[in-house]
């Protein structure tokens, strides 16, 4: 009779700070229900601190390239002498150009951060390696915003600021999913993890409020407030965050989940209890195999999934750094707002975009189909954004209106895009069941979405120069191959209900 290896563990990590001073919260005291809601909690926290100290280039895109027509004094109560004209590198006409690339090194150091960063978070304690993440992005973020303070006015220091700040920025989003693929397996992701996905958008509208708020007293202020709120973030998370149940006293069986950068369910792994209480992986180690890159591109939908994910990232990207400005030059019922109006009132795009990723998570489980769903939200936003680029400027309500659904469509399939990589790719029997081959693939496409996302941005501010047409076609453009790339996908989730007797409503129709 065969015997079962036992699963050999490193010691666990002790309990954070937080839970040594506060016993009442550690297990038996609390339940694992309470630590899983704590876990929720303070990842989202993190990752909402991440995104909201990402929002002020965004906002203050509008003041560094002001130009004398732009003038509006009266929105400043601090000092007026560089607001008023602009600040160098960033004034005159190639302003853009330049804002565009700084986005770029920003988001170039970002992506190739995000490889680095998983790496070493799978040897180090996650809880302090994201609380290094955390306060070395607020550091390099106070410090884009001293450059005002300290009339710095050197193209080459703000670009280092912001690859070093990338850098720090890409430990969020591993160590987050990763510590809560350790707390709940993939039959409790559903649409708790649809709600907890929210906390991007809700960090960018906490972001845009909050540097909005202070752009009064100087652009600078818009960068240190936001740096402060992530380092007291961090402090948080260093006392509190537990990276696995075992560091408490809880011990989970059944399937666990293992995720990849962009939160993608990769393989479940089932710990299998022994007779004499020991465990063991139900997968060999050995029969894990790590595929070729190449070979990792010709497997079916890769290269459709990567592409898909390149424009669709193009096009979030591009509203992410690019909207406040665009509404602070867009003229809505014959007048323009405030810089200030116009970072707030860009928030509305991400309520949009918190309702469309819930919506969206809900749909697609309705109908069990998330290619299916992804596709129509990216359809519909097209007619979208072409009634908002046309009809936005009639009156605020019409601007409000079509912007909070830009949000929605376009917000809304960007988790289901990437969480359909793994539901479609899971089933290919060439890796299936294989964890490193599958990392592979998700690597090289979560590697292709994050370059689409750096090359938004920087397109976005060489093309503005030209009119915002310009601009939008190319979204327009991007959101319509993004969905014909998944065409192939969908046609195979329809073929699949309907040979598994469902979706009949669809084949009398089609006939």
């Amino acid at each position: 009779m065969m015997q079962l290896k036992p699963l050999t563990l490193s010691p666990p990590p002790k309990p954070p700070p937080g839970l040594r001073w506060f016993p009442s919260l550690a297990a038996p005291e609390k339940t694992l229900r309470f630590h899983q809601f704590l876990v929720l909690l303070l990842t989202f926290i993190a990752y909402a601190a991440f995104h909201a100290s990402r929002k002020p280039p965004s906002i203050v895109k509008s003041i560094l390239t002001v130009s004398d027509s732009d003038q509006d004094p009266s929105q400043f109560t601090g000092s007026p002498v560089h607001n008023e004209t602009g600040w160098a590198p960033f004034d005159g006409p190639r302003g853009p150009h330049r804002l565009g690339e700084l986005d770029l090194s920003f988001l170039l150091a970002y992506a190739i951060g995000m490889y680095v960063s998983g790496h070493i978070g799978d040897t180090v304690d996650l809880r302090i390696f994201l609380t290094v993440g955390m306060v070395g992005s607020g550091i390099f973020v106070i410090l884009f915003g001293l450059g005002y303070f300290l009339d710095l006015h050197s193209l080459g220091v703000f670009v280092f600021i912001q690859v070093c700040c990338g850098l720090f920025q890409s430990i969020g989003w591993p160590c987050v999913v990763a510590v809560v693929g350790n707390w709940f397996g993939k039959a409790k992701r559903g649409l708790i993890l649809g709600v907890w996905n929210s906390h991007t958008s809700i960090g960018n509208i906490i972001g845009s409020i909050v540097a909005s708020s202070v752009l009064g007293y100087g652009w600078g202020w818009s960068f240190v407030l936001p740096g402060i709120l992530i380092m007291l973030a961090a402090a948080f998370i260093y006392l509190f965050l537990v990276v696995h149940p075992e560091n408490i006293g809880f011990e989970l069986s059944g399937k666990d989940v293992e995720m990849n950068v962009e939160g993608v369910a990769l393989v479940d792994s089932e710990k299998i209890e022994t007779l004499d209480g020991g465990m063991r992986e139900s997968e060999d180690e050995e029969g894990s195999v790590a595929i070729g890159f190449l070979d990792a591109w010709r497997l079916p939908h890769v290269a459709s999934y990567a592409f898909c994910l390149f424009f669709s990232k193009l096009v979030a990207y591009t509203f992410l750094y690019w909207l406040p400005f665009y509404i602070r030059h867009t003229a809505v019922a014959g007048a323009n707002v405030s810089h200030t109006t116009a970072g707030i009132l860009s928030t509305i795009f991400d309520i949009g975009g918190v309702i469309g990723g819930i919506s969206a998570g809900f749909i697609s489980d309705m109908i069990e189909a998330r290619a299916v769903t992804s596709v129509l939200f990216l359809l519909l936003s097209i007619p979208t954004l072409i009634f908002y680029r046309l009809y936005g400027s009639i009156s605020m309500l019409t601007n409000t209106v079509l912007m909070f659904a830009s949000g929605l469509l376009v917000n809304g399939p960007y988790a289901l895009i990437t969480t359909a990589v793994a539901a479609d790719l899971g089933t290919e029997s060439t890796i299936s069941g294989n964890a490193r081959a599958l990392a592979t693939v998700t690597a090289i496409i979560d590697g292709t979405g994050s370059v689409g996302a750096a090359l938004g941005p920087l397109l976005a501010g060489y093309i503005s120069t030209r009119g915002w047409n310009s601009v939008f076609f190319m979204l327009i453009v991007s959101t319509s191959i993004a969905g014909c790339l998944l065409i192939r996908v969908v046609n195979n989730e329809i073929r699949g209900k309907l040979n598994e007797g469902k979706w009949l409503w669809f084949s009398i129709i089609s006939r």
